[in-house]
């Protein structure tokens, strides 16, 4: 596409300040979860009981998601294109990914800021969205060059941290359609897209998705596949949090 590498800016200030140098070496920060899954698949629901049960152990947590409509220029872009705009910019996956990865790279400040603040931060969406949907769009599997493509992008020269756990919705294809088919009859501000509206499309990223799970794709997946998991991941929540 013609782009070329930006001058490396380290995103790290110190590791007292809260702010992010690999993660890793700040022992203030807090632990990082990204809920992943196909759209209707219920991870706010999950994210809004997991926050209230965290809170409940007296946890700090807080949640974030993406994209960021409405608040990153971004994401918006990427949202009028899957409706039409902006030419012919949803039909190159590279450039539908870039978009999405950029909006996440808009969050950085807030993100660092909210695990400087908090126990726990939950992710609504995360990398390997961008991953899942980018193979399915291609016909590629988590082996994928794509899928490689989207963690060298993102982990790599847009240096966004890397999950704690990663924590899979894995629910029927046609449940999750029918959410947010229901959903978008209900709130005309979240009305279908191009991705959500291509039951092929959320096939085959269901299918991408449990294969980055199967390979703990850039950390620790956990799948979730009803509420009866939800105690469960509150103690694995808890026992990542203790160390």
């Amino acid at each position: 596409m013609g782009l070329r590498d930006p001058p490396a800016a380290p995103l790290a200030v110190t590791p007292a300040s809260g702010t992010f140098a690999g993660r890793v070496i700040s022992p203030i920060m807090g632990v990082l979860i990204a809920v992943e899954g196909l759209d209707g698949a219920g991870k706010r629901t999950l994210i809004d009981g997991l926050i209230e049960d965290l809170s409940g152990k007296g946890l700090r947590a807080a949640s974030l998601a993406f994209p960021q409509y409405g608040r990153s220029i971004h994401a918006d872009l990427a949202a009028e294109a899957l409706r039409g705009g902006h030419g012919d910019l949803a039909g190159s996956i590279n450039a539908m990914a870039i978009m999405f990865a950029l909006d996440r790279a808009d969050a950085r400040a807030e993100l660092s800021n909210l695990l400087d603040a908090n126990d726990i931060v939950i992710l609504d969406r995360w990398v390997a969205s961008n991953a899942a949907y980018s193979a399915a769009r291609a016909a590629q599997d988590a082996d994928g060059e794509i899928v490689g493509w989207v963690g060298d992008l993102e982990y790599g020269r847009l240096r966004l941290p890397e999950p704690d756990l990663t924590v899979l919705i894995d629910i029927p294809t046609e449940v999750a359609a029918e959410r947010a088919r229901r959903r978008g009859e209900m709130d005309a501000t979240r009305a279908l897209d191009a991705y959500e509206r291509d039951g092929g499309l959320q096939q085959r990223t269901g299918e991408v998705y449990r294969q980055l799970a199967d390979r703990d794709w850039h950390g620790r997946w956990w799948t979730y596949r009803s509420d009866d998991d939800r105690p469960t991941l509150l103690t694995l929540c808890s026992e990542i949090f203790a160390g």
